[in-house]
């Protein structure tokens, strides 16, 4: 009765509220879940933000232990300082870890129903259109990646997130190329900016596995190392039947959209600058400073390519300034 008791008055401190049973089910009691969805800041900053008062800095826990124990929980400052007070928070933060570590998430739960909500969760953010609704649990999602880290198991979960994305990405990469000539562009676009897009939820949802096992120990990052799978399963594949075919829309005027010109241009910069070698005066046109400065000996192309230029635009009903000027004055006289 009196270790009850004890457990009781130092409820409230130290890592409790994140082993308060077996799967960490209130690991928000402390006010982070509260948190998570109460503000209206972005994904990736309300996960790594605490609770209201509290001080400034992320609320992260430290690395994990081998047997699943968060490191950096203190008995002493669970129950404040004290003879008294800190055999209690000693007592009770033992009794929370004995019942957390009786009830690990074994490697067969992790296979049979942690995985399979991420999994699912990942196809439908793959998978949406600009402007859809994905009805899934961003705070459930989270708190899956959370317990999978401190119960160790984030080297399996990277593992099973590049084998996902990277199935996907073969998937669209055969799709592209099945397309025909007068589709693949705009085919290409839409693959692009569906996968970045995804990626803008993705990473926060993992933003524990990344700072905690991808950072730590990989030395790399989440976000970069999904646009190099885009980058390596799609791009790479796709680049020389793309870039023929964008250079031949630069050439006649309007036959895809200035702005998916504009997006695609840009995505292949990002992924891979190099390519820019390919076509400097396309990439140019979207990403500055990528040509020398111009010198006076140029002036006279510079000239020739502004009138072609024109002369595109008058063959496609488009009319010169001075003309449209004309044409506008003449209007008020007559009204």
């Amino acid at each position: 009765m009196e270790e009850e008791s004890m457990e009781e008055e130092g409820g409230g401190g130290g890592c409790e509220a994140m082993m308060d049973d077996q799967n960490h089910n209130n690991w928000g009691a402390g006010g982070y879940g509260r948190h998570l969805l109460g503000s209206a800041a972005p994904l990736g900053d309300r996960l790594l933000r605490g609770p209201a008062g509290s001080p400034a800095g992320p609320l992260l826990p430290s690395e994990p232990e081998a047997n699943g124990v968060l490191r950096g929980c203190d008995p002493a400052g669970a129950a404040g300082k004290g003879g008294a007070g800190a055999i209690a928070a000693a007592i009770n933060i033992n009794a929370s870890t004995s019942k957390f570590l009786m009830n690990v998430i074994t490697v067969e739960d992790y296979k049979s129903t942690y995985w399979p909500k991420l999994d699912s969760a990942i196809d439908q953010l793959l998978t949406q259109s600009p402007g859809d609704y994905i009805p899934i649990s961003y705070e459930q999602i989270y708190s899956c990646v959370y317990k999978c880290v401190c119960q160790q198991h984030s080297e399996q979960m990277y593992s099973d997130l590049i084998k996902k994305i990277t199935n996907h990405l073969e998937r669209v990469s055969k799709e592209l190329q099945a397309s025909p000539p007068d589709l693949y562009i705009e085919r290409f676009n839409v693959a692009l900016g569906q996968y970045m897009g995804a990626l803008q939820s993705i990473v926060p949802l993992f933003i524990y596995m990344n700072k905690f096992y991808i950072e730590t120990k990989l030395n790399r990052d989440l976000k970069d190392d999904l646009i190099k799978l885009f980058t390596e399963h799609v791009a790479e594949k796709h680049i020389y039947n793309l870039m023929p075919l964008l250079l031949e829309a630069q050439s006649t005027p309007f036959q895809i959209t200035p702005s998916t010109m504009a997006n695609i241009v840009k995505g292949l910069y990002t992924l891979r600058p190099e390519w820019v070698q390919m076509a400097p005066a396309l990439f140019s046109k979207f990403i500055p400073n990528i040509l020398p400065p111009a010198v006076e000996s140029e002036l006279q192309e510079y000239a020739a390519q502004d009138q072609k230029l024109q002369r595109d635009l008058m063959q496609n009903g488009f009319t010169r300034g001075d003309q449209s000027r004309k044409r506008a004055g003449e209007e008020l006289t007559y009204s």
